[in-house]
């Protein structure tokens, strides 16, 4: 069974595994990966957490920062990291168009239900800082998560267009 943790730099290696089976480019939603971080170095991969880590007083999705967590595999007791997801405050430019949830599974981790399983325990998270609905994209042709939306209740807005192309947008109500 999966765990969604917190990045940590004790998972270093496994993380590193994942994100070189994803091959080049940005498509690792989830991660908070941004085209100037430079994760391959112990210091640059130690500031990729700093900046993805709120400091102890801030606790991430009730205020101006993402929650982000990895969805950890324990087996023969070695991780792996199977994939990532974040939760975004409504005031995060991103938001408006890449909506409040982010997620990416590893390709070899895929069609296992994790993704639904993990934006179910999101969710679940977002209602304890008292969010009400949740705005969730995904690209015109990426039927896999735009069934995982549905399966978690989001309910089909329209096509909207963004700087990345076409997407399907999402509403989820997380209150009565």
């Amino acid at each position: 069974m999966p765990d969604l943790i917190a990045p940590t730099a004790r998972l270093r290696d496994a993380w590193q595994e994942a994100h070189a089976e994803w091959g080049p480019g940005q498509h690792e939603d989830g991660f908070g990966l941004r085209p100037s971080d430079e994760v391959n170095s112990p210091a640059g991969f130690a500031a990729w957490l700093a900046r993805l880590t709120p400091p102890p007083d801030r606790t991430g999705a009730s205020d101006d920062t993402c929650t982000y967590r990895w969805i950890v595999e324990r087996e023969r007791g070695r991780a792996r990291v199977l994939g990532g997801i974040a939760l975004r405050p409504d005031g995060a430019e991103q938001a408006h168009w890449a909506g409040h949830l982010g997620y990416g599974i590893r390709p070899s981790a895929r069609r296992r239900g994790l993704a639904t399983w993990a934006v179910r325990q999101m969710l679940d998270e977002a209602r304890l800082h008292g969010r009400e609905r949740l705005l969730v994209v995904c690209a015109t042709d990426n039927v896999a998560s735009a069934r995982t939306i549905e399966r978690c209740g989001g309910l089909f807005e329209g096509i909207g267009d963004t700087r990345f192309g076409s997407t399907r947008r999402y509403r989820i109500m997380l209150r009565g």
